[in-house]
């Protein structure tokens, strides 16, 4: 502690203590101390703003899943309508889109992924694929270039997204407007009545409605297919409803 000697006294005489010094200690201890408050007040309203968060994204997720705690591997869930909407989306995400028809339905399926990155800022690659070989070059292609997302678009290449996805385990893939009769773990599909192609020698007749296939459902698909892998909700068929 800093001292002030009286004027005329000799270094022996009594010091006396500078309260102006330990006045100004004092109001750094309180100035601290506010300031500590402060900041554990501002951490505590950013905690309760982020559990508010992901309380409301679980809400949302919970919708999505259509009342299924948690699906088993291969499950079918039907969603809430308009759940996926709410689910988190990221910009710049890489999609890879095969597909093997120029029907309708197809390019219904393409306009609405193509319609859903311009929104989303995402980039989107088409491959078109003339038989079933070239399918399977195509995915080769796309696993190759490492996206974010494979899709594929419609039936036409079911059977060989079958065959190839399981050996792909750490690719994601979606299939719109069909389904693989036994998806992997890294496998999602979106369905509604008359899209919900399972393969050849398979599927009936009623699986497969071209009218099915409108630029609203596709919307719907693509929007819920993305909503189910961002939500970690992958290997399992969303049927729309």
């Amino acid at each position: 502690m800093l001292a002030v000697r009286s004027p005329g006294r000799t270094g022996s005489d009594t010091v006396a203590p500078a309260p102006v010094v330990m006045l100004a200690s004092r109001r750094y201890d309180v100035t601290r101390r506010t300031a500590a408050i402060v900041a554990a007040t501002m951490c505590a309203a950013i905690l309760v703003g982020c559990a508010a968060g992901i309380d409301g994204d679980d809400d949302h997720r919970g919708a999505f899943l259509g009342g299924i705690a948690t699906p088993t591997p291969e499950a079918t869930i039907t969603p809430s309508p308009d759940s996926w909407v709410h689910a988190p989306t990221e910009r710049g995400y890489r999609i890879v889109v095969i597909s093997a028809d120029d029907d309708p339905p197809t390019t219904t399926v393409l306009a609405a992924v193509d319609a859903w990155a311009d929104e989303h800022d995402a980039d989107v690659t088409v491959l078109a694929a003339a038989d079933d070989d070239q399918v399977e070059e195509r995915i080769d292609e796309a696993v190759a270039a490492a996206p974010d997302l494979v899709i594929g678009a419609g039936a036409g290449v079911v059977d060989v997204f079958a065959l190839l996805a399981p050996q792909h385990l750490a690719q994601q893939f979606l299939v719109l407007g069909a389904q693989l009769p036994e998806p992997t773990e890294n496998s999602t599909a979106v369905i509604w009545k008359g899209a919900s192609f399972r393969g050849s020698g398979i599927s009936t007749a009623d699986d497969t409605d071209p009218s099915s296939v409108t630029p609203e459902r596709a919307a719907d698909a693509i929007a819920a297919g993305l909503a189910s892998i961002r939500w970690g909700l992958t290997g399992i068929v969303v049927s729309l409803p």
